[in-house]
């Protein structure tokens, strides 16, 4: 495997967790788990993306301001 397999790889796996971190805290995870992540609605998909990128957004942002001190 090369390294942009692996960090590609990587990636994946930290938006999943990311993924299943943001339906938590929207309390959609017994849905999830009743229907599966296939048979959500678009509503429910998108408020999951959605939070997802503000969460990316703040991470990077603290992680910038980490930097520069």
């Amino acid at each position: 495997m090369t390294k942009n397999k692996k960090t590609a790889a990587k990636s994946e796996k930290e938006l999943e967790k990311l993924k299943a971190e943001v339906a938590r805290e929207l309390d959609l995870e017994d849905d999830i788990k009743k229907r599966g992540w296939e048979n959500l609605t678009a509503r429910e998909t998108g408020k999951i993306g959605g939070h997802m990128v503000k969460k990316m957004m703040r991470l990077a942002k603290e992680d910038k301001q980490k930097k520069e001190s």
